[in-house]
């Protein structure tokens, strides 16, 4: 099957409220040309200086994700142009992100990385963590940033119901963090093994790679 072909068999198959988010990592822009002109607009990666690259190169009107864990060092490389930055798992970040987005004069949109995983290997916050951001009067004082949801990895595992419990916890934690402040819209989770799962549990952004551009080659 073609990128093409994935592509749309992906799109055919999701609700319309979900947003497929094409995960092109260590994909060529030939490669990721082919989503493009297949209509996909929608990109993550997960190395900012990556990102980078292909978005000089690439037409304008691709929406980057930023999916990966966030350096804070290179937040800067980013600012002018990242649509969405999906990892952000503590308030220095979140700082950091407002300083660079003030410089361009731009207001980021972000969300909130909570840890549903019980591998020690992911990243993210507690719920409660999240909750004492959303309340701080430090919080209210980013100007340059937008809070726009949450964001979270199962735990990588063929336990499907260990899978479902974790995604199901993302979904009440957005639900309690909504009633703190209502421009929480957006639950990022959910991958190319587990989507349709994430979806079930009330994801509304799924980020998607093999599923669309086959098998990464880490080589």
């Amino acid at each position: 099957m073609s990128i093409k072909q994935n592509l749309n068999q992906i799109k055919s198959s999701l609700p319309e409220q979900v947003t497929l988010v094409a995960v092109s990592k260590t994909k060529p822009v030939s490669e990721i040309m082919e989503a493009y002109n297949a209509g996909q607009r929608i990109f993550g990666e997960n190395k900012i200086q990556e990102m980078v690259e292909k978005q000089e190169e690439m037409p304008n009107d691709i929406e980057w994700h930023m999916i990966g864990h966030v350096q804070r060092n290179k937040v800067k490389y980013m600012a002018s142009f990242v649509s969405l930055i999906h990892g952000v798992e503590n308030f220095r970040t979140l700082k950091e992100i407002n300083k660079q987005a003030k410089k361009h004069e731009r207001v980021i949109n972000c969300l909130l990385q909570i840890k549903i995983a019980e591998e020690d290997s992911k990243f993210g916050m507690t719920a409660n963590e999240a909750s004492e951001i959303l309340r701080s009067n430090e919080f209210e004082e980013l100007k340059n940033i937008k809070v726009v949801g949450v964001m979270g990895m199962a735990t990588f595992t063929d336990d499907q119901d260990q899978i479902k419990t974790e995604f199901t916890q993302l979904k009440t934690t957005s639900n309690q963090l909504k009633s703190l402040n209502s421009d929480l819209e957006i639950i990022s989770m959910g991958m190319s093994g587990d989507y349709p799962l994430a979806i079930a549990c009330g994801s509304n952004m799924i980020r998607v790679g093999s599923r669309i551009f086959g098998e990464r080659n880490y080589n």
